[in-house]
């Protein structure tokens, strides 16, 4: 069982499992999710990260003794992940490290897209501290991708991004994941588009 932890706060169950849907119909993957309490636009900055990681750490200790085999950080920044794992026995996945390592591997011009002021530490480690990076307009949280105008401008960014010549786009958000817009982008041939949550999932499916 993988155990997924969420880092934005929601009510509605279905948008809390929607990450291990995701992984479920891809990867035949049961899992377990559960989110952080109080953090209702996420993870965005370094303030707001700090405040999520001792939540973080927590939650992964409560899924493991809930019988998790291993663990889905489902937050492209992989806040405290060395922390989280050093507190649980269990194996750990992060969508960040993820997603920068498939990019990493598949050696084309790749830009990074996400939600922050600058490419997160992952991405910057894998791909270099001058990867290209690209932040939708109007979008500096997680929830301002659940609009119509979010996922237009995420859109947006991306077509941009290609006509500078990047073959591939890796995502630094996994509210990317959760507006489908890997899919939108692979509409066009030729474009390479790395949903940091199917990343994860590929990866937690060699472990669980």
């Amino acid at each position: 069982m993988l155990g997924i932890i969420r880092v934005l706060t929601h009510d509605d169950a279905h948008f809390v499992e929607e990450h291990g849907h995701l992984i479920q119909q891809e990867y035949g993957i049961a899992s377990i999710s559960r989110c952080i309490d109080e953090q209702r636009n996420g993870i965005f900055d370094a303030a707001s990260e700090a405040l999520a990681v001792p939540k973080i750490i927590a939650l992964g200790k409560a899924l493991e003794a809930q019988g998790c085999t291993a663990l889905f950080l489902s937050c492209a920044a992989d806040p405290g992940l060395a922390l989280l794992r050093a507190a649980v026995t269990i194996p750990v996945v992060a969508a960040g490290s993820a997603s920068a390592s498939i990019a990493a591997m598949l050696k084309r011009p790749v830009a990074v897209m996400g939600i922050g002021a600058a490419a997160p530490m992952p991405f910057r480690t894998l791909l270099g501290e001058e990867v290209l990076y690209a932040r939708p307009e109007g979008v500096t949280k997680t929830t301002d991708l659940l609009t119509p105008e979010g996922r237009a401008s995420a859109l947006a960014c991306a077509d941009k991004l290609y006509q500078q010549g990047v073959e591939v786009i890796a995502f630094s958000c996994t509210g990317f994941s959760t507006i489908a817009l890997a899919d939108a982008i692979r509409v066009k041939p030729g474009r390479i588009a790395i949903d940091a949550v199917s990343a994860a999932g590929l990866f937690a499916s060699q472990l669980v």
